[in-house]
């Protein structure tokens, strides 16, 4: 089981992670996790646990995580996007052909305010886009 596990490991935290380095060669022969860092995805930032001097591993390790989580995060934003898509096709159709009255007047002004909240933001920002490409 030891030659399975990795060297580092990487608990997830709301904008980036803790790293610790595993051990399993110890006289117990049991899994120890020393954590050597925090790091934050949003900014790049990474903060080495204590006085602890991470190495040019560790550091490329880390950075390599940090671009792949990136990468990760934006894939799946994206398929948030467009499941909301599918979200908003399958509420028109509800509406269309299952709402109640009463279900109507509990959602309809949120609704309308989102999506003419979203509706600005996506013509202003392909406006800008436009203008962009005339440049």
């Amino acid at each position: 089981m030891a030659a399975d596990l990795p060297e580092y490991y990487f608990r997830v935290r709301e904008n980036g992670a803790a790293v610790f380095r595993v051990d399993t060669e110890n006289r117990q022969r049991r899994i120890e996790m020393d954590q050597i860092a925090v790091l934050n995805i949003r900014n790049g930032d990474i903060k080495p646990q204590g006085d602890r001097q991470l190495s040019e591993e560790d550091l490329e390790v880390i950075r390599r995580w940090m671009a792949q989580r990136r990468d990760l995060l934006a894939a799946r934003d994206m398929d948030d996007i467009h499941r909301a898509i599918d979200h908003m096709n399958l509420t028109t159709q509800w509406a269309q052909s299952r709402a109640t009255d009463t279900q109507l007047e509990d959602v309809t002004d949120d609704l309308l305010l989102a999506m003419h909240d979203l509706r600005s933001v996506l013509v202003r920002k392909k406006a800008d886009r436009l203008t962009q490409g005339d440049n």
